[in-house]
């Protein structure tokens, strides 16, 4: 590796002498400074203070702290930069403002006059809305670190870059009855559409009956909500009500949810509710299940001798007979949505495990007899088992690719599919028989697309994918949810591979599904000993096993720049991008990603944005911030961010160019919806790669560093990697000592009691 001290025009290439090993991002694993640690990264809560990684932090615009970073210039102008900056930020502040008040339409204006707790309320809003996690964690505990929120959830895989829709909404009459109560108990307006929508006929009724249901709009805090009550019900009001203890007990679900568990357990949920002010938790937790809002289970513990016991798996409780009586159980209370999820996961899983055909055996056996190398070993476990666990780095993508081309040439109806577009890009390029860079043609697609039915083969009269084999690449940012829809989408006799890298964060959404299988053993699993190649590969190869090495970079793949403060981190990040990595590397500035723990800070995505912009795409701002030629962060869904350019604005809202593709967002959604994109979270790069990247380690997030997070920032550049280092020895420390948060799911258990050979 070598430091950098020549961001400056005449630096030249940097010296071998590598100080600090690369950075790794906070504790939430590609969280941000403010997560309680969100542990396989929400991907964005390193926003100082509320912010996530995904979303903006509460009450907090797009380019709220940009302006005090860098301004771009060389060293000495980096003063009059600034300050030209501020100038200018505060004078496109203005013109919105001027802009806002002259449009008399649009959802962007209401709220607009609101103050106090209404406008921190809609701008909680409206940051969930942009994918932000909520404001402060649920618990204190080991246990969530608030992650990227999914307000209305249902399953939602989407193709990549699919136009944004807006949702439908309620009839006018229905809204304006709400929008009367939200007046009355001092809530923004703006909420009104989704609380129309969320509670359906008579919503107005049902929310001045129960004030509240406002907490089931994301980004509403229980505070928040206790305020609305107060306004609304007065004396009638207070914290033992049982409306009350119901709505906070979903809420903390929801929290969890975020932080991604599927469930929690019965103990955690209590004290939970004790720091929401609930005084009898037991009795709202009661309430919540006699509800239905929520069910309870009763797992089986492994006993301490080490045998698997079979899980038992009971909503209500039920006693067991004889000896199962006396072992040991956890209780476990969650949302009806992850649990039917998760239980759906698991016996699709055991069908496809226990069904296997014999009509394709001959296909199966001259597919591996065709495939070569590592990817022989994969086919043969593929052709005698339904489910097969496939894992390794970057480079072992080329032995999933081989079994697809093998598998297809054999005449079996194979596909593939990715994360990310460019994730497809990249496996539909790898070499082989079937090479043509052609996506479609090579059989290859994103998860998304394949569910929505925008990609891949067609489905039977059934409903199920016309498939003999299914082969997912990132297996990891599988969420319970989308895994669930995928395997239910399977059918009999097929064959399912996950393929991904263990060491990289987990998903965005709820779960640990490719984490929970292999722990489970409950099928083969196929490691790939094919090594990342060059500087890069050997330094992500170490911190993969908790060692930050120093790595020999003879070509400057790895560049380490030291800083004082978030503001020289800034000022250098813009060198490097705008100068010393296209000068020194040849890798031009629109095909360098920069990654930083969190959206909020000195140092987060929106400071570096704001200062990349000035240097790299100047303009006004005239839509919504944006310009022609602005690079973007595109969320279709929670979850999913799709990297972009602005082509332009019109009347329809915000033309995009994403992964080739077309997208109009609706001038509604574009505050919401976009985001400048030079900077991004972890998260948010996940499933892609670039050709160079430059890693951002501010001082403040040093206590959220993880390993997880620092491998998946680092795994990011294919040539070139530069770290702007500000937490000295905490890097080092997190790559030793700091692992992914734990998540409290009940695949592991279900697939138990589904699949015996789990046990072995």
């Amino acid at each position: 590796m070598s430091t950098e001290p020549e961001t400056t025009e005449k630096a030249g290439p940097g010296t071998p002498d590598a100080p600090e090993a690369p950075p790794t991002e906070s504790r939430a694993q590609d969280g941000g400074v403010d997560e309680a640690g969100a542990e396989d990264g929400s991907e964005g809560a390193s926003e100082a203070g509320t912010d996530t990684e995904d979303g903006a932090s509460a009450g907090v615009t797009e380019g709220e702290s940009g302006s005090g970073g860098a301004g771009g210039g060389d060293g000495a102008g980096a003063q009059v930069s600034e300050a030209a900056a501020e100038l200018a930020a505060q004078r496109v502040e203005r013109e919105r403002i001027a802009r806002r008040k002259a449009e008399k339409a649009g959802p962007i204006e209401s709220g607009t006059k609101l103050s106090g707790t209404a406008a921190d309320l809609l701008a909680a809003v409206r940051a969930v809305e942009g994918g932000a996690k909520p404001a402060a964690t649920a618990f204190a505990e080991p246990a969530p670190a608030p992650r990227r929120p999914a307000p209305e959830p249902v399953h939602r895989p989407q193709p990549a870059p699919a136009p944004a829709v807006a949702p439908g909404t309620p009839a006018m009459e229905a809204v304006e009855a709400v929008r009367r109560v939200l007046t009355e108990g001092g809530a923004p307006e703006a909420l009104a559409p989704r609380i129309a929508a969320a509670l359906g006929e008579g919503a107005d009724a049902a929310l001045r009956e129960d004030p509240w249901q406002l907490l089931r709009i994301g980004g509403v805090r229980p505070e928040q909500a206790d305020g609305f009550a107060r306004a609304l019900l007065g004396a009638a009001c207070g914290p033992d009500d049982e409306r009350r203890g119901r709505a906070v007990t979903v809420w903390l679900l929801e929290q969890a949810a975020l932080a991604g568990h599927t469930a929690l357990e019965l103990p955690a949920l209590g004290t939970a509710l004790g720091r929401q002010g609930v005084p009898d938790p037991d009795a709202a937790v009661q309430s919540t299940l006699a509800e239905a809002e929520a069910l309870a289970f009763q797992d089986a513990l492994e006993d301490t001798t080490g045998a698997a016991p079979r899980a038992a798996d009971e909503r209500d409780g039920e006693g067991e007979e004889g000896e199962e009586e006396e072992r040991p159980v956890r209780v476990l209370v969650g949302l009806e949505r992850y649990a039917l999820a998760e239980e759906s996961l698991a016996d699709g899983l055991a069908r496809l495990v226990n069904s296997l055909s014999k009509e394709t055996e001959e296909a199966w056996r001259t597919a591996a007899e065709a495939a070569r190398g590592g990817a022989a070993e994969l086919a043969r476990a593929v052709a005698g088992h339904g489910l097969v666990l496939h894992t390794g780095g970057e480079a072992a993508r080329a032995e999933p690719a081989a079994l697809l081309d093998a598998a297809r040439a054999a005449g079996l109806r194979a596909f593939a599919v990715c994360h990310t577009a460019d994730g497809s890009r990249r496996l539909a390029a790898l070499p082989g028989p079937q090479a043509s860079g052609d996506t479609a043609e090579r059989g290859v697609g994103t998860v998304a697309g394949l569910l929505s039915g925008a990609e891949g083969p067609g489905r039977d009269a059934d409903g199920a994918l016309e498939l003999d084999l299914l082969i997912v690449l990132d297996a990891p940012q599988l969420d319970v949810e989308s895994a669930a829809m995928l395997v239910e989408s399977l059918p009999d006799e097929a064959r399912l591979v996950l393929s991904g890298d263990p060491a990289v964060l987990w998903s965005a959404g709820p779960g640990r599904v490719f984490a929970d299988l292999l722990a489970a053993r409950a099928c083969p699993q196929v490691a790939s000993r094919v090594p990342d190649p060059g500087p890069i590969g050997e330094l992500v190869s170490g911190i993969g096993i908790g060692e930050l090495n120093q790595v020999d970079a003879p070509g400057k793949e790895i560049v380490i720049v030291p800083v004082r403060d978030a503001g020289e981190a800034v000022h250098r990040t813009v060198q490097l991008v705008a100068d010393s990595v296209p000068r020194a590397i040849g890798v031009p500035a629109d095909q360098t990603v920069v990654i930083t723990p969190g959206h909020g800070g000195a140092a987060g995505t929106r400071a570096l944005n704001a200062a990349l912009k000035e240097r790299l795409n100047p303009g006004p701002g005239r839509f919504g911030g944006f310009d022609p030629g602005d690079r973007i962060a595109y969320t279709p869904a929670p979850g999913r961010t799709v990297p972009g350019v602005v082509v332009k604005a019109d009347a329809d809202g915000l033309h995009l160019s994403c992964a080739g593709a077309p997208v109009i967002v609706p001038r509604e959604r574009v505050e919401g919806a976009v985001r400048h994109g030079w900077a991004l979270t972890a998260h948010q790069a996940v499933g892609a790669r670039w050709p160079a990247a430059v890693v951002v380690l501010p001082g403040d997030a040093a206590q959220m560093l993880s390993r997880p997070w620092v491998y998946t920032a680092f795994c990011r550049a294919e040539r070139h990697l530069s770290v702007v280092h500000g937490v000295e020895q905490a890097l080092p420390q997190a790559v030793a000592q700091s692992l992914a948060r734990p998540r409290t799911t009940r695949l592991q258990t279900l697939l138990r009691t589904q699949v015996p050979s789990a046990a072995d």
